[in-house]
Order: structure tokens, then C-alpha cells, then sequence
């Protein structure tokens, strides 16, 4: 039976990663489970009276090279294993990209699509003032995930800069722009998914060019993603949502696409499209499939269907390690999500940055220091994928776990 439980496998990639780069057992006790990793319950009051009882988490992994960051995320299946897992990806996920953070998470059961927005806003501050003393510019710097924006995080700010009595915008990023936020944000997740595919393109001979494309997952990172590869050339061929699946094997517009989605809120019906099942369009044969929806979508049940050349991670955790495993010896490139998907918080970082120094710079600047960062790492990732001989992912856990070995014992935690 496969083990789909994430922390598990999170532990094992750790584990091996250890053992691959010769540290002793000291470092892997350290780096198996987070620092801090709390749960908290957020009362409510609801439109109509009554309080509803809200479970929240929060996860700090290690900070070895700075605060912890990670998004926080609103959703029904949020579970603490995830939340710590989540976090524990971020320390490897900053480390891989050079950034001076360690790995935090969060999530609240909840489905927000029941609340009203001033529930939301309710839950949103309940959620800042449980985690307290817990969070900060130098501590913890939470951000957006699934189903939480920038008014979501605008509320926090404005509850914790209520709770020290002072402005704090560098406590969370991924904020409005007016109020502090990075130009350039929204799209940087998905733009870091394109920079990398195309530097793997580059390594692997393939001309982006005219290349298939599909995409599972067509939210903010997918769509985003598929924009860019069209404009390298690509042909997006397939997406898939939540709302179901569009296939044509000419291509579909991008720009169309994005405004069709928000129009309908699903890629299904997409003129010049026919219906597409997940596992249909995971069976095509593609040049490149980015996974931009959730964890375990691909798992030893449905690997054997992937064709592409190379696959994507835009999405945390999105194949198993089983199938991982399956589909790297079948010759599959899969960038792995830690460097992959790592624009969010690259952007992130510039934003906490310019907070800091409260000097704000043009999306220009910003785009052309997240192309360096992202090019760098994929390299970085690449060479060591050559020299230890490894799959880009065992590559990016030894590149991730040196770089925060070498600060524990610096520091002399071991």
C-alpha cells in the first residue's frame, strides 16, 4: 500500500538527503520535525449570532537562516500533518532559492466559500490574535495560499498592527499593493514555474518553441504559468479545474482562456474545446505537464499514464514519492517543487525587503531579481543533479539540507 501521508514521506526525502551528503544522525533529529508547531482554536462570532469554533495551526520548521515564512492557507481537508509538512517544504524551499528564511506554514478547517466576508474578516483576525507574540517581521512572516488573497492579509496586518500599536507591513507579505505589498506578486509563482521549465527545456534540448502544454490546475499559478509558456512559444493544448477539463490539440489562447475563467469560473466549455478527464489529460503526450492543484495528484495509480518530457511542479507536493520515483526512471524530468514553484516567496522576500527599508521598486526590478535567483538555483540544482548523479529532486533536497546544515552548526545546534 502506498504511504500517501505527506509528513512521512517529507521525513523520508530528509532522511535520505542526510545520509546522501554524509551528516551524522544529529542533523536528521533536528530537521525531521518542526520547532513550534501550534493549534489553536478561533471563536467566531457569525452574521446571525451564533459562535462557531474554528481549528487553526501554525508550524515554524527551523530557522537556522532566518524567520520562518510560509503562506496560510483556508480549507476544508487542512489537516496539522499537512501544516507541518507545508512548513518543513518552505525551509528547503527558501534554502534552495538562497533566501534568509526558514519554513513556516498555516491553515484554518474551513471552507470559506460558507462565510460571509465579514465572517471572513472575523476569522481572519481571531486567527492574528491567537498566534499573538508567535508571528512578526523578525519571528514569522505568513503570505496568501489556497483560498486566502490580499485583502485576507490586509485584515491580518491591520489586526496585528492593532495588537502592538504600531505599523508592522513586513509581519505579512502578499499584501495590497497600496498598503506595502510587491508589484509583481501575483503572478511570480507562476512565472517562476516558466523560468524554470524553460532553463530545463534549455538543458534538455527541447525547443519551447511550438511545445505542448498542459496544465492541471488552472487557478492563479497555472493559469499564469500557461500565459508565459504561450509567450515563449508553447502551445497550452489541455487545463483542468476544479469545474472540469478542456482539451485542443491546436492550442487554446491563453489571454482568452484567463478571461473565460472569469467569466465561468472553470475552464470547461472553453469555445473550440472538448471535455477532458484528469487522467485523459495526464495521458497526453506533451513536451511539459505543470501539476498547479493540490497534493498527491499523482500517485502509483495514475504515473504510468504521464508522457510529458518534463514535469512541473507548480503545486506543493503534487506527486507521491512513490510515483516519483516510477516516473523519474522512466526518463521524466520532474523540477521539483521547492525550486519550482519558488517565485511566490522570492517575491515574498523582495516584498518583506522593501518593507523593511520602506523603499519600494518598479515591477522591472523586481522581475529581473527573481529571473537571477530562479536561474541560479535551477543551476545549482542541475550541476548537483549531474555530480551526485540524482534525480533534480534528491538534487534540490542535497543543495536545500547543506545549506541549512551548515548554518545549524555554525550556530552549534549540533
Amino acid at each position: 500500500m502506498e504511504n500517501l501521508n505527506v509528513f512521512q514521506q517529507v521525513q523520508a526525502q530528509i532522511k535520505d538527503a542526510c545520509d546522501l551528503l554524509g551528516l551524522d544522525n544529529n542533523y536528521y533529529e533536528i530537521l525531521k520535525t518542526p520547532q513550534r508547531a501550534m493549534e489553536v482554536a478561533v471563536p467566531v462570532r457569525m452574521d446571525d449570532g451564533s459562535v462557531k469554533t474554528f481549528i487553526g495551526y501554525r508550524s515554524q520548521h527551523n530557522t537556522a537562516n532566518g524567520p520562518a515564512k510560509g503562506g496560510i492557507r483556508f480549507h476544508p481537508d487542512v489537516s496539522f500533518d499537512e501544516v507541518k509538512t507545508l512548513s518543513m517544504w518552505m525551509t528547503f524551499k527558501c534554502a534552495v532559492i538562497g533566501l534568509p528564511y526558514g519554513g513556516g506554514k498555516g491553515g484554518i478547517i474551513v471552507d470559506p466559500s460558507k462565510l460571509s466576508k465579514n465572517e471572513l474578516e472575523r476569522l481572519a483576525r481571531g486567527f492574528v490574535r491567537r498566534l499573538g507574540d508567535f508571528i512578526g517581521p523578525e519571528i514569522d512572516i505568513p503570505a496568501p495560499d489556497v483560498n486566502t488573497n490580499p485583502q485576507i492579509m490586509a485584515w491580518m496586518v491591520d489586526e496585528f498592527n492593532a495588537m502592538k500599536g504600531y505599523n508592522n507591513p513586513g509581519v505579512i507579505t502578499g499584501k495590497p499593493v497600496l498598503i506595502g505589498g510587491s508589484l509583481g506578486r501575483t503572478e511570480a509563482t507562476g512565472s517562476g514555474v516558466v523560468i524554470t521549465t524553460r532553463e530545463a527545456c534549455k538543458a534538455m534540448g527541447i525547443d519551447l518553441k511550438g511545445a505542448k502544454v498542459a496544465v492541471h490546475g488552472y487557478g492563479n499559478v497555472g493559469s499564469y504559468a500557461g500565459l508565459y509558456l504561450q509567450e515563449l512559444g508553447a502551445k497550452v493544448v489541455a487545463a483542468f479545474d476544479l469545474g472540469g477539463g478542456a482539451y485542443n490539440a491546436d492550442g487554446m489562447d491563453a489571454v482568452a482562456l484567463i478571461n473565460y475563467v472569469k467569466s465561468n469560473r472553470t475552464v470547461k466549455g472553453f469555445a473550440g474545446t472538448e471535455s477532458i478527464t484528469p487522467e485523459e489529460l495526464f495521458a497526453l503526450d506533451v513536451d511539459v505537464l505543470v501539476l498547479a492543484a493540490l497534493e498527491n495528484t499523482i500517485t502509483m495509480e495514475n504515473q504510468h499514464l504521464i508522457k510529458a518530457k518534463i514535469v512541473s511542479e507548480g503545486a506543493n507536493g503534487p506527486i507521491t514519492a512513490d510515483a516519483h520515483k516510477k516516473i523519474s526512471e522512466r526518463g521524466i524530468v520532474v523540477i521539483p517543487d521547492i525550486l519550482c514553484n519558488a517565485g511566490g516567496v522570492t517575491v515574498s522576500y523582495f516584498e518583506w525587503v522593501q518593507n523593511l527599508q520602506n523603499y519600494y521598486w518598479s515591477v522591472e526590478e523586481v522581475n529581473e531579481k527573481l529571473e537571477r535567483n530562479m536561474v541560479n538555483a535551477f543551476n545549482a540544482l542541475w550541476n548537483m543533479g549531474k555530480e551526485k548523479k540524482v534525480d533534480l529532486r534528491t538534487a534540490a533536497y542535497l543543495v536545500a539540507i547543506r545549506r541549512v546544515a551548515d548554518a545549524m552548526k555554525l550556530y552549534g545546534w549540533v
